[in-house]
């Protein structure tokens, strides 16, 4: 006798939810006081036109990408893609780099939860935490909140998005009151310079998790329309609000003094600034709301990387036992608990090794999450335009063949230009760069065997995998047991 266990909760997720959850990946408030000071000291004050560039990049990424979105039902979102327009073996071993982008970008911010936080707690308090306690207390908090329903997980990360979207705001509001302003970042001469290279680097790792708006499409409320939309506002959002608050920073110390600044003083660059325009309690607080941006980074990529675990549990190619769904959070539990238990390993093995949780945890760990989702958005891309190459429509021949052909092209220079400045990245490790950039294609290839061999061993399996679900059912349907 079969029993049907119970599905995710459809239709609860609007535009904004699914916006905040993506936009919170990004952790814009961290991306700005813990990056951007690097990337004005690498790139010169044309940085903000350098966040510009990478936004319309991704942008022109992102037509194709919704575009194919309203054709692809399946809850496996980039696997599914890569199937529809290279085929299964291409959409398993994309599944494979898709499950190693996210959880390297999720388990290597917990170094930077455990750094933070120390840091903060000694410079408010007086107290002295070990970062690896932080951490692992990071973990399970991020457990128990992925565990809620996911209306619950939405609710948590408006507010905390708010509150460190605020911060900068303050910041911005006591710069435009009190400061000379000028536009001399947008002039050509110090947008052409050779930085701007590196800025890009950088600025295409800031806007990682974007994508991930498809990966709630079956709980969204109409997704052809939600999922879209919160698509271009997060891309539209983050684009325009680095490069501004890029700019406001310059602003606050000059055009001629910036860069100084920043290199004596990189960590505090953005605290010094709402010191000096607002006040000693607000750089206070910023410290603490930098904490709580990076814990809703990780709550935004723990929620992604369950929903892939468990599309691929309920497609067969992960253990059955991982598709489980809470029945009354409607929340999928099991691969958070397979997620967080990955995390621990990890995590624990940095701290007990005594590395670093900044530059060895995050900077290792991230550098190979973020480079996988790039290698992963570009072989998007090609399937995108492979699959309208085949597939009549009616969407128009920018949207179907010239958008996801250029956004090829721009994502692979993307990650080739990553590729040669990655020492920036993880502090100039060679044996971890090497690491790194030879994991990447071995995961794809691995992913390409195990295809292989699925459709040797389990043939209905490798059939049904990323297949379109039946007009009015579930995307992916729960598991069943006899």
């Amino acid at each position: 006798m079969s029993t049907s266990t119970p599905g995710l909760r459809s239709g609860v997720l609007g535009t904004a939810d699914i916006t905040f959850f993506v936009v919170s990946a990004a952790a814009p408030l961290t991306v700005m006081a813990g990056v951007a000071p690097v990337v004005l000291l690498l790139g010169g004050i044309g940085a903000p036109a350098g966040y510009l560039i990478a936004g319309i990049t991704l942008a022109v990424f992102a037509v194709g990408f919704t575009t194919m979105s309203r054709h692809v039902r399946s809850g496996g979102a980039f696997y599914a893609f890569i199937t529809r327009g290279l085929g299964r073996p291409a959409g398993v071993a994309g599944a494979m780099v898709a499950m190693l982008g996210y959880n390297g970008m999720e388990i290597g911010v917990y170094g930077l939860l455990g750094s933070a936080t120390a840091g903060t707690l000694k410079a408010l308090l007086g107290w002295d935490v070990p970062w690896l306690v932080i951490a692992l207390a990071g973990l399970a908090l991020t457990f128990l909140a992925g565990y809620r329903s996911i209306d619950f997980g939405a609710k948590i990360l408006a507010v905390l998005l708010l509150a460190e979207t605020a911060i900068l705001l303050l910041l911005a509001g006591g710069v435009l009151l009190k400061a000379d302003l000028g536009v001399t970042s947008f002039a050509p001469g110090n947008v052409a310079v050779p930085g701007t290279i590196v800025v890009l680097a950088f600025a295409f790792g800031a806007f990682t998790g974007f994508e991930s708006t498809v990966i709630y499409r079956r709980e969204a409320r109409d997704p052809e329309r939600t999922v879209p939309r919160a698509t271009y506002i997060a891309l539209a959002f983050l684009g325009l609000f680095y490069a501004f608050i890029v700019w406001i920073v310059i602003q606050a110390y000059g055009p001629a003094k910036v860069l100084d600044a920043a290199a004596a003083d990189p960590a505090g660059l953005f605290f010094s600034a709402i010191t000096t325009y607002v006040g000693a309690w607000a750089a206070d607080l910023m410290h603490i709301l930098i904490v709580t941006s990076i814990f809703a980074s990780l709550l935004a990529f723990h929620n992604a990387i369950n929903r892939y675990t468990l599309a691929l549990a309920q497609e067969g190619v992960l253990p059955a036992a991982l598709g489980r769904v809470h029945p009354r959070h409607q929340s999928p539990y099991a691969a958070g608990i397979a997620q967080t238990a990955l995390g621990l390993v990890v995590v624990a093995a940095f701290g007990l090794a005594g590395a670093d949780p900044y530059t060895h945890l995050l900077l290792w760990v991230n550098t190979l999450g973020m480079m996988s989702l790039v290698t992963l958005m570009a072989v998007a891309a090609v399937a995108v335009y492979f699959y309208f190459r085949r597939t009549p429509s009616n969407e128009g021949l920018w949207r179907t063949r010239v958008a996801p052909l250029l956004a090829a092209v721009l994502l692979t220079g993307a990650l080739g230009l990553i590729a040669t400045k990655i020492s920036l990245f993880t502090g100039g490790v060679a044996v971890v760069n090497a690491v790194i950039l030879i994991l990447i294609p071995a995961v794809f290839a691995a992913g390409l065997l195990a295809a292989f061999r699925l459709r040797r061993g389990r043939p209905e399996v490798y059939r049904r995998f990323a297949a379109e679900p039946d007009e009015g059912s579930d995307p992916c349907p729960q598991p069943t047991s006899s």
